[in-house]
């Protein structure tokens, strides 16, 4: 296994046929640090941290699981859903009480690697135009969300959160509506789940990532998506 700084060498990435069983687990590298510019080329070669200590670790996975944003499949509850609780959404107005409320550790063991140096780091890729959050709400109390980074023509799903029934999956869907507009390849959603595979995701080799990865990697210029309704404006 490669230290960080050789995986993101160009003549020492890690090869998607290594049999090195760390790297047949996905795990690419360990090292380095989160520093934005480090982070942003680290994902234009498919490579993401996940780690709870130091080491920072870094992974590949193979198979990985995406979803095409026209092949997002919004189920009747998910639509009921939406109807029922009149959820609204905005994009880039909430991402720190996002990415704070996805870290919670009622959540589950899952979101125990969000700490503050990854909250700090994903917060100044926000900054920059890399970062960004979906919410939901329903009135004006915010039910869930999700955040991620903006890469080319991909977006680096990260991590989601929900105290309310499909409030979670109701901002993934919007998030397809929004990338289709903006003619984004696709969502990264890292690793396979059962939910993610029910509302369309699928699992495609690494290899096949990595050429849409570099099919891909001219991105729009980096900068916030979102523009907020007049109405939660007012009940901020």
């Amino acid at each position: 296994m490669l230290s960080e700084e050789d995986a993101l060498n160009q003549q020492n990435r890690p090869s998607p046929e290594s049999s090195d069983p760390c790297h047949d687990s996905g795990l690419v590298a360990y090292g380095g640090d989160l520093d934005p510019g480090r982070l942003i080329q680290a994902y234009r070669i498919g490579i993401f941290p996940w780690y709870n200590e130091a080491p920072i670790l870094w992974w590949s996975p193979d198979p990985r699981c995406v979803i095409f944003p026209e092949k997002f499949r919004a189920s009747r509850s998910l639509r009921k859903s939406i109807r029922k609780y009149a959820y609204r959404f905005t994009i880039d107005y909430a991402f720190d009480r996002v990415i704070r409320s996805c870290a919670r550790p009622h959540l589950g063991p899952d979101a125990t690697w969000i700490h503050e140096e990854m909250v700090g780091a994903y917060t100044k890729l926000h900054r920059m135009g890399y970062a960004h959050s979906v919410e939901t709400w329903m009135d004006q109390e915010l039910v869930g969300g999700l955040y991620g980074l903006a890469i080319g023509r991909i977006f680096f799903g990260e991590s989601m959160f929900s105290i309310n029934t499909d409030a979670s999956k109701a901002a993934l869907s919007h998030l397809t509506e929004q990338l289709t507009r903006f003619n984004y390849a696709l969502i990264d959603c890292q690793v396979t789940s059962e939910h993610l595979l029910r509302m369309g995701a699928e699992e495609i080799s690494r290899n096949q990532f990595m050429r849409i990865l570099k099919q891909v990697d001219k991105p729009p210029a980096p900068g916030l998506w979102g523009r907020v309704p007049d109405s939660l404006v007012q009940g901020s």
